[in-house]
């Protein structure tokens, strides 16, 4: 018995499952400018190294002998792939079948991918182009009730969350749990103009008053700025480019180190170009990024969030080749200060070195949390103090580089203070609980008060205050460990990247990554 009509069967299946929503909805798919599901698989991934988990999945039709006659395939794909050589899970949403909505996924195949990017140690990429929650409304005649919405997946995606890396991809409109998908992720992003995101779309919004486009209500120009997605592309092809380049950075799992880079692992930018960095006015602003692609190795530094939290510059980074975390202030936001975004982000950062046991590199100009009316109405302080706590709590090895300010609580966040630390500071620094400038008028008000010329007398008591502020002065009272040439920093921190290599070893922290 060769059992061929099984297997002519099993032919016709396969080839029913790839008509997907069939050529008329494909074709409308492709026209606005968005890839049908199985072609973003094959361009994320390496040739030829997919491996599609429960493809045979859908709903079929039959004649009254049972005999298969259509089949209409699940909107929820899974494979197993290869990433530059290296295992991952991607799922995507096929659009093409019922709008990516959830009820066309059939069984638990969302479940089943989270559960074998757990158990195989593997990362995850998700292509989300749907709800993928409870379903559409249409769900509730189908089944002649409604559900009771229970999560059954979010133990899962969470679980994920604190063992491999996991990457958001929002390709269209996605919405529910689908938007909650793309944001449950260490990095994810947006296709600009093509992709939206939203608690709920805009046909439930119209019913509050709000009549907005798609676009209006959850374009990528709002959530990459929000901090809702961590970034935004031009097309869906450089959106697979950073997700492939997200991944280099980072291990499997939390079972293993990040590997290092086999490629460059130099420095080609002049060093000496440092000590012309940072202004003599500390009121003048300078790009602290050029600073950052000076120390790490060349073209390494991948920043994440570049337009949300703007007053830190974060993201993935090379230095003689190992993967590390880097964290630069940026004066030309508040400058430097943290607002609640700022916080909030580099707390996010803090999480990520710690899960995946990655050094971190941190350029500190911080005058301190930024302050005013605005600043307390967002509630600065309670995101500050999350931040603080997340850098209180941390383990991996740190080398923070006072580039010039480092005051208030905020300031003083630059390390852990419990734990041993690499920590150096350019002739250009300066630091206290507040600056001069700041305090003089409430610490000597009596003073400048009395004199016949209290603006003259003011001068003087800031001279004589800021003799004192010299950072050689707290070199001499071991305020600070050292004081370094700017052109020596990449060479220190190629040192610290080397006594750090050893020392990350998987670990699994006391608790899970807060998305």
């Amino acid at each position: 018995m060769t059992w061929q009509n099984e297997l002519d069967e099993l032919a016709l299946r396969r080839t029913l499952a790839q008509r997907m929503g069939g050529e008329e909805k494909i074709r409308r798919h492709r026209e606005q400018g968005r890839l049908p599901v199985r072609e973003r698989i094959a361009q994320l991934v390496d040739a030829d190294s997919t491996v599609e988990v429960g493809g045979l999945a859908g709903t079929g039709e039959y004649d009254g002998n049972g005999k298969l006659v259509d089949f209409t395939p699940s909107n929820f794909l899974m494979a197993r792939a290869q990433i530059d050589g290296r295992p991952v899970v991607v799922v995507g949403d096929d659009f093409t079948v019922r709008g990516g909505a959830n009820d066309g996924a059939v069984g638990d195949k969302l479940i089943v991918a989270e559960q074998m990017a757990h158990d195989l140690r593997m990362p995850i990429i998700r292509l989300v182009d749907g709800t993928g929650g409870g379903g559409s409304v249409k769900n509730i005649e189908i089944k002649g009730h409604t559900l009771l919405p229970k999560l059954k997946a979010w133990p899962y995606i969470a679980r994920n969350l604190a063992t491999v890396p996991v990457v958001g991809m929002g390709l269209g409109s996605v919405a529910g749990m689908g938007a909650a998908r793309v944001a449950a992720s260490h990095y994810s992003l947006m296709v600009r103009d093509t992709s939206q995101l939203f608690v709920a779309g805009p046909p439930v919004v119209a019913r509050t008053g709000q009549e907005l486009s798609k676009n209006e209500l959850g374009g990528s120009h709002i959530h990459t700025r929000n901090g809702v997605v961590d970034d935004e592309v031009g097309s869906e092809a450089e959106g697979f480019a950073r997700a492939r380049r997200f991944l280099s950075y980072l291990p499997s799992s939390i079972h293993e180190p990040a590997p290092r880079s086999e490629g460059e692992r130099d420095a080609l930018a002049d060093q000496l170009a440092l000590r012309r960095a940072i202004p003599a006015n500390p009121r003048s602003v300078y790009k602290v990024r050029a600073i950052v692609e000076t120390l790490v190795d060349t073209g390494s530094f991948m920043e994440i969030g570049r337009h949300w939290g703007k007053a830190i510059a974060a993201g993935l980074a090379r230095i003689d080749g190992w993967p590390v975390v880097l964290i630069a202030s940026d004066p030309y936001h508040y400058g430097g200060a943290w607002d609640r975004q700022t916080a909030e982000k580099y707390m996010r950062m803090v999480d990520l070195a710690e899960l995946f046991r990655l050094p971190v590199v941190n350029l500190v100009d911080v005058p301190g949390f930024r302050i005013g009316l605005e600043a307390e109405q967002e509630g600065v302080m309670r995101a500050g103090v999350r931040a603080l706590t997340a850098i209180a709590q941390t383990t991996v090895p740190w080398c923070s580089v006072i580039l010039r300010k480092a005051f208030g609580v905020a300031g003083g966040g630059h390390q852990n203070a419990d734990r041993f630390n690499f920590r150096y500071a350019w002739p250009s620094a300066q630091w206290g609980s507040l600056p001069v400038e700041g305090g003089l008028e409430v610490a000597y008000k009596a003073e400048i008060a009395a004199a016949a010329d209290p603006a003259a007398a003011r001068d003087r008591i800031e001279a004589r205050v800021r003799a004192l502020t010299s950072p050689f002065r707290s070199a001499e009272a071991f305020v600070v460990e050292d004081i370094i040439d700017p052109a020596d920093t990449r060479r220190l921190l190629v040192e610290f990247v080397r006594i750090a290599a050893p020392l990350r070893q998987a670990s699994r922290g006391a608790f899970g990554y807060r998305p």
